[in-house]
């Protein structure tokens, strides 16, 4: 950091930058957001990072694909690297979002009389090349599952206000309402199945046959759902995981086991690479051998509720309430450790990760402040933020750039990450 010359006007410099001309000097005051000179001396954007070795990495959706599990649809990429946390080439990590971080209450109202010159956002979201493609308003209370089948011209939503919404992904017009008779507490879509948790129950319909079949078993709200291994399992509200497999014969799910173990409800999780992992209310992540059906391992390292698990590459990601998302590798006496901790000011709500237009890992975090942060990986860097009335509790990736997030107020938003945001520096 160097303080110029001029009184108090600071100005950030890049390390290997030895020039003494103000352009290749950032300006303090624009990435603090609040630089009010035209024109300014300085620049209003990030010089260029040294170059790097370029990042890639292979996502999986949040029931997919565990460590080093080979998925044979997803593009073929060398794993991720393991320096999390720290700054790599490109969009580096000394990038930041300028911008007064938070949105104009007037604007949302239709009346702010300062137009552009206001100091807070007029915008749903925060960096470069995120676009609001559409809002689908019709859910009257939390959107808490989201699901867009492979093949389908069709988007799924489900809330707590007991129904399931179908949404035409051309005209994004509601064509359908189906009452449930119970609060929607996840949603997951697997080949022609959308699976809806609901309390005591587990409702499948096949959207290719037009059938519906319910699972009984779980006892209070069902609160994740994820598949693998031909099987699906359900995390429940008196902590027990239940597991049905599929009989293409008699066409119906039929129970295979529960697994017990957490103390508390489970409200996460995800399978692969013949492992299962649960996040509970408990503050634990389980990991279970589904050969054995055991539990072979018990990660107490969260201090309060495990909102949210992902697999990626080799690595689990984890986020809880206690305002951290924890990295883990498997070490060399086979059990997880963590790698990397990022911390944030408010409680982690739910994790999605996808990669952008130039193949580059992504990952979308809903934090507990009405807001969802995009970081690159494996550096953490924030590219930036989507902020909602209420905080977010459903996202959905999407193909080509698409996702989807679904919010407290009962409202869709449809997002596009666009190629200029993938291509810049």
């Amino acid at each position: 950091m160097d303080v110029d010359g001029g009184g108090n006007k600071r100005v950030f410099q890049r390390l290997g930058t030895t020039s003494t001309d103000p352009k290749s000097k950032v300006c303090y005051h624009w990435r603090a957001g609040k630089c009010y000179r035209h024109p300014c001396p300085f620049l209003h954007r990030e010089l260029p990072s040294p170059p790097t070795q370029p990042i890639n990495g292979t996502a999986s959706s949040k029931r997919h694909q565990a460590f080093a599990a080979e998925d044979p649809s997803a593009p073929r990429r060398a794993p991720m690297s393991s320096t999390w946390g720290r700054a790599h080439g490109g969009r580096g990590g000394n990038r930041v979002v300028r911008k007064m971080e938070k949105v104009c209450h007037y604007w949302v109202q239709g009346n702010c009389s300062y137009g552009e010159s206001c100091k807070y956002l007029h915008s749903w979201s925060l960096g470069d090349g995120l676009s609001l493609l559409s809002q689908l308003d019709g859910h009257q209370k939390v959107v808490s599952g989201i699901a867009l089948p492979s093949g389908s011209d069709k988007l799924y939503t489900g809330s707590k206000d007991e129904t399931l919404r179908l949404w035409d992904c051309q005209s994004g017009q509601c064509t359908g309402v189906l009452n449930l008779g119970g609060e929607v507490g996840c949603m997951i879509s697997e080949g022609p199945w959308i699976f809806v948790g609901l309390p005591n129950i587990v409702k499948a319909f096949n959207i290719q046959t037009n059938s519906e079949l319910s699972l009984n078993g779980p006892v209070g709200q069902v609160y994740a759902m994820t598949v693998g291994n031909g099987l699906l399992f359900a995390g429940t509200q008196d902590g027990s995981i239940l597991i049905w497999k599929f009989n293409a014969a008699t066409h119906c799910f039929e129970p295979v086991t529960s697994l017990m173990g957490h103390t508390k409800a489970v409200v996460s999780l995800v399978a692969g690479a013949n492992r299962l992992y649960s996040g509970s209310m408990d503050n634990t992540i389980k990991v279970w051998n589904l050969e054995t059906m055991q539990c072979i391992q018990t990660l107490t390292e969260h201090t309060s509720v495990v909102m949210s698990v992902l697999c990626w590459d080799q690595f689990l990601l984890s986020c809880s309430l206690d305002k951290t998302i924890k990295v883990w590798v498997t070490s060399q006496t086979g059990n997880l450790e963590v790698t990397y901790t990022h911390n944030e000011e408010y409680g982690m709500l739910d994790l999605c990760g996808m990669h952008d237009l130039e193949g580059k890992p992504m990952l979308l975090c809903s934090v507990n402040d009405n807001s969802v942060r995009l970081y690159d990986l494996p550096s953490f860097t924030e590219r930036g933020k989507i902020f909602s009335k209420m905080e977010t509790r459903a996202i959905q990736i999407g193909p080509g750039g698409l996702f989807f997030t679904g919010d407290g107020t009962g409202q869709v938003k449809v997002w596009k990450l666009e190629a200029e945001a993938a291509g810049s520096t």
